[in-house]
């Protein structure tokens, strides 16, 4: 079974939050605390209330970017 009535599968869902928190902890984990990630979550959110794969997959990648984005901008100001 999916997890929900809707039909969208929230175990699939959480395997794909989960690949995108462990990407952006090995490559760029200076990232993950950046308020910037907040929108992404709640855009990925709003998908998976709506029950849409796709459109619960951009924001999880636009969630990587943004962590990556972040991360490079925190090593550029170390530097």
């Amino acid at each position: 079974m999916d997890g929900t009535s809707t039909g969208f599968d929230t175990k699939w869902a959480a395997v794909k939050a989960a690949e995108a928190l462990r990407y952006l902890g090995r490559h760029y984990p200076e990232g993950l605390a950046s308020a910037a990630l907040h929108e992404h979550e709640e855009a990925a959110n709003r998908a998976a209330l709506e029950g849409d794969r796709e459109a619960y997959l951009e924001p999880l990648r636009d969630y990587c970017r943004a962590g990556r984005d972040e991360a490079v901008r925190i090593r550029e100001a170390a530097a």
